[in-house]
């Protein structure tokens, strides 16, 4: 049998449904194999950017090993933000390349590279298969590297040639499961007692929380602890529960800055945040000062970077959570009572903004609905003004998020999810980076509505600039292009409005009836500085 289908046979026994990536040369054995494998659809983009972005997504919704592929030399390096991605978010991403044959090495081939160390540094384990017999235990190894541990991405390159070598047929190994980190006993004896022997203080929620939401809320009531979470983690907890504090860091609210800042509580628990830079505005040292800090993550390294921790836990956010309640429920008997929740401000939605716009949107759809968010200023107004009105609804990237990567997040989370309704937020900017894989959600019917605010600029750079040097390039604008007409030109339903009354509950219904993708152009200019909180400070002062 060819070397490629033993790896192939092994992926299918682990449940390997979809691979990621664009067929060429140097892994045209790898796709040719997949005619006789049906239970594996080849989801075939339109670059490999957007490939990884799909695979990242696909790992995160499906919670198992996805795989991504791109042909040797620019396929290979056009995946490499992907990787990065994967990464900063412990994905499970098997990344293959495909290479030039060993013996044409170092002879100039065409779309030679050697790509084993530029993925080294963003990848959990990187190799090179130079004999077709050790195909097999190489990618069985790098799964098990992947899937173990802290979660995240290995790569392999595999020169054609290996991948054509014949082998004798071997029965497949086992495919390695998942098995998330218990706690430490003592350390949860630990945090329990930091808990039981303190007055108050706040739970500090990252997206590595994101399979403990029921557990975070458990914890928050037992111990009437409010609930600050990162941008990143915007959607894990519903915005009505009375706990609930808002967001923290770039684009948040002044209800958790103010908890912060000002000093509430003598003890802060942060679980599953890596407290990068987004997370804590700036690491801003106010996080930590004059309280016990206790930290829970998987990843040993987050400990002690930029904060000094008082109690560190190491475990899955879940299975740590539920250990603590165990003990906990038996000792804290006296803290039932809410905060009371401030009330929210009217604000007219009359007006054309981009508030306004993405309220009346998010109106109009289900509450079950996933929005993947790119990167641009409408960010900052989904994060500061969206409401989270069920768990695991809002996809925000600020970690490693590429322009463009909302949209192939969008396609891989709907490819894990079928059932569930899911909507790319992006900006013009971000759709002519990756905007033409709205032609392989078509391909694959995929029915997601792809809502682009169109200002004909860079707009997060835009405000940035004005906000920092108090002028901003013309070249950051163009002139304005109907993406609406370009959508119907490539066969795809769309609309366009340039006001909040052609903004109708009837053509966001009319758009999401659609068999496959659809598209709902805004083009908006808003002049408004957008809501980035202790950001806009920052460039404001900047150089000062």
């Amino acid at each position: 049998m060819k070397a490629i289908r033993s790896v192939l046979d092994y992926l299918k026994s682990g449940g390997v449904q979809h691979v990621f990536g664009i067929p060429a040369g140097s892994v045209n054995a790898f796709f040719d194999e997949l005619y006789e494998m049906p239970e594996i659809t080849p989801i075939v983009t339109k670059h490999e950017g957007a490939a990884g972005y799909m695979a990242c997504a696909y790992a995160k919704y499906s919670n198992s090993l996805s795989v991504c592929i791109g042909c040797s030399g620019p396929g290979g390096t056009n995946l490499v933000t992907g990787a990065a991605n994967a990464m900063r978010e412990h994905l499970p991403v098997l990344f293959i390349t495909g290479a030039v044959p060993v013996n044409t090495n170092g002879l100039n081939a065409s779309q030679e590279l050697y790509a084993e160390p530029i993925f080294k540094s963003v990848t959990k384990w990187s190799g090179t298969v130079n004999k077709a017999e050790d195909l097999l235990a190489t990618v069985v190894e790098a799964v098990k590297i992947a899937l173990s541990g802290v979660p995240g991405p290995v790569h392999i390159a595999i020169p054609i040639d290996v991948q054509l070598g014949v082998i004798e047929e071997k029965d497949i190994p086992s495919f390695p499961v998942y098995e998330k980190q218990s706690p430490i006993p003592e350390q949860v004896e630990a945090v329990v007692q930091a808990l039981t022997k303190r007055e108050d203080g706040i739970l500090f929620v990252g997206q590595g929380a994101r399979g403990a939401v029921k557990e975070v809320i458990e914890l928050a009531e037992l111990l009437n602890m409010p609930i600050v979470t990162t941008p990143q983690a915007k959607g894990l907890i519903a915005d009505n529960h009375p706990l609930f504090k808002g967001v923290f860091g770039f684009a948040g609210h002044e209800t958790a800055s103010q908890l912060i800042n000002e000093g509430f509580g003598d003890t802060i628990f942060i679980i599953g945040s890596s407290l990068g830079e987004t997370a804590t505005n700036n690491w801003n040292m106010h996080l930590a000062k004059d309280r016990h800090v206790i930290q829970l993550d998987i990843d040993q390294t987050v400990f002690n970077r930029k904060y000094e921790v008082d109690v560190e836990i190491l475990g899955d956010a879940e299975l740590t959570l539920r250990a603590i309640l165990n003990q906990l429920n038996s000792k804290v008997t006296d803290k039932h009572l809410y905060f009371p929740k401030e009330k929210v401000k009217d604000v007219s939605q009359d007006t054309f903004t981009t508030q306004n716009v993405l309220l009346k949107i998010q109106e109009n759809l289900p509450s079950m609905t996933r929005y993947t968010i790119d990167i641009g200023e409408f960010m900052s107004y989904v994060i500061h003004y969206m409401e989270v009105k069920a768990p695991q609804t809002f996809d925000i990237n600020v970690h490693f998020g590429a322009m463009g990567t909302g949209i192939g997040t969008a396609i891989g989370s709907k490819l894990a999810e079928p059932n569930r309704e899911v909507v790319c937020i992006t900006g013009d900017g971000c759709f002519f980076m990756h905007g033409m894989e709205v032609l392989t959600a078509k391909e694959y019917n995929l029915p997601i509505l792809f809502v682009v605010l169109n200002n004909s600029r860079l707009g997060m750079v835009y405000h940035g600039h004005n906000l920092q040097y108090k002028r901003s390039h013309p070249r950051f604008e163009q002139k304005s292009v109907s993406i609406a007409a370009m959508a119907e030109s490539l066969g795809i339903k769309s609309a366009s409005v340039d006001s909040m009354e052609q903004l109708t509950a009837d053509l966001i219904q009319e758009l999401r009836e659609e068999q496959g993708p659809s598209i709902l152009e805004i083009q908006l200019v808003d002049q408004n500085i957008p809501p980035m909180g202790d950001r806009v400070k920052f460039l404001s002062s900047f150089g000062k």
